[in-house]
């Protein structure tokens, strides 16, 4: 064996038992609920890009829904695949149960076909004598009338167990028709979601095309919206110096906190990754950080929070206890409510009608404003969370 193909089988072996204890580790129904869930979220963009196609103009937006439906898509026939596997386990595991039965079911009936047979042969009460009478002495005539009288209740036994056996084999192999049953139930679903990606894809193709025509007015968009988001970012930063009351050194920010300001912060730190969504509904449909454009060739766009997409109507909520410490306007329909959580900040951008003022306690879930919704069918919020002036990604931050 070559060194070359050593080292190959050893990389292969490594993935493998990287990869099966992941799916060892899932249940049945951790995947299915995992599974609906994606299903909501496909079923929700669907809803969505319902609503933006309703002005008959393609967008970016709508780009955006059916790249995070893609997204969704792919997952959700990986957690299928995983299904299938637990599945073709389950189907292995009764298989080889009912192997097993098969065989001690074979040994069984030998050992009653020989027993039935020496019963048989002693049937009679004149052949039950000559047994008992050919005996040497009393002692192993005795022994024989024991002997007879178990082989009885031998045969009564093994019969019972033949019988529990029978059955149980019959309960395996309805049990194995069911899932081979839900097997296919579930390949043909995988095909189903296959046939559906292929789909979506040729559609995005399209759609992609019929915006790159109108090149021009999207770089144009992309400009407003970075300036935007420039505007925003200059402002928040403003605001969490006049709040805090920084003093920068060498690009160190340093500010005193309350002692209640200090609780509340570290109850926020507590809940990393546990704070509920700042909609009451809705998909991530741009990410933090640096991203290709979504149509625009050779073009990155840079997101300080992220982008949720939501239904027409909806309002954007607190995600912890805090207090507003601004509401500021970036545009006639893009205001921003910034809330501070002791040493961190939550920023709801993107809201035309504010239902909070400075100054105001929050509590979590509470609304804060209606969503605004363009021409153009989309209704997006923009989030962020701060720790002094370091940009956080909601992500990690944010319930899954």
């Amino acid at each position: 064996m070559s060194k070359s193909f050593g080292i190959r089988i050893l990389i292969t072996s490594f993935i493998l038992l990287l990869i099966f204890p992941v799916f060892a580790q899932q249940s049945k129904g951790d995947l299915e609920k995992k599974r609906k869930k994606i299903e909501d979220e496909i079923a929700y963009t669907n809803r969505l890009l319902v609503e933006t196609r309703k002005n008959k103009r393609n967008t970016t937006s709508e780009i955006r829904l059916i790249n995070s439906k893609l997204n969704n898509r792919n997952e959700l026939i990986a957690v299928l695949k995983k299904e299938v596997y637990l599945i073709n386990n389950e189907i292995s595991t009764t298989e080889n149960s009912i192997n097993n039965l098969n065989n001690d079911l074979t040994l069984l009936k030998d050992e009653y076909a020989k027993v039935i047979y020496f019963a048989y042969k002693y049937k009679t009460s004149y052949n039950k004598l000559i047994y008992l009478f050919s005996a040497e002495d009393l002692s192993q005539a005795f022994q024989r009338m024991r002997y007879l009288d178990q082989i009885g209740e031998f045969i009564r036994d093994e019969a019972k167990t033949i019988r529990e056996k029978e059955g149980e084999k019959q309960s395996q192999l309805a049990l194995l028709k069911e899932k081979k049953k839900e097997k296919n139930l579930i390949l043909d679903k995988e095909n189903h979601q296959v046939y559906k990606l292929e789909e979506e894809k040729s559609n995005k193709n399209q759609i992609n095309s019929k915006i790159l025509a109108q090149e021009k007015g999207l770089r144009a968009k992309l400009r407003k919206k970075e300036k935007e988001a420039r505007t925003l970012d200059k402002k928040i930063e403003d605001i969490i110096a006049s709040a805090t009351g920084t003093k920068s050194k060498k690009n160190n920010t340093t500010y005193s906190l309350t002692p209640e300001e200090k609780q509340l912060s570290s109850s926020f730190v507590s809940n990393k990754g546990k704070l509920p969504w700042p909609t009451a509904r809705g998909i991530v449909s741009e990410s933090f950080g640096v991203h290709p454009h979504p149509v625009l060739r050779n073009v990155k766009t840079k997101n300080n929070g992220v982008n949720i997409a939501t239904s027409g109507g909806s309002d954007a909520r607190s995600v912890y206890d805090g207090k507003v410490v601004s509401v500021t306007t970036i545009t006639n329909n893009n205001k921003a409510v910034i809330i501070r959580h002791g040493d961190y900040f939550s920023v709801y951008s993107n809201i035309e009608s504010v239902y909070v003022k400075s100054g105001d306690l929050i509590k979590t879930k509470q609304d804060l404003g209606r969503i605004h919704t363009t021409g153009e069918g989309k209704t997006e919020l923009h989030f962020e969370i701060w720790k002094g002036k370091s940009k956080q990604n909601p992500a990690y931050w944010i319930k899954k």
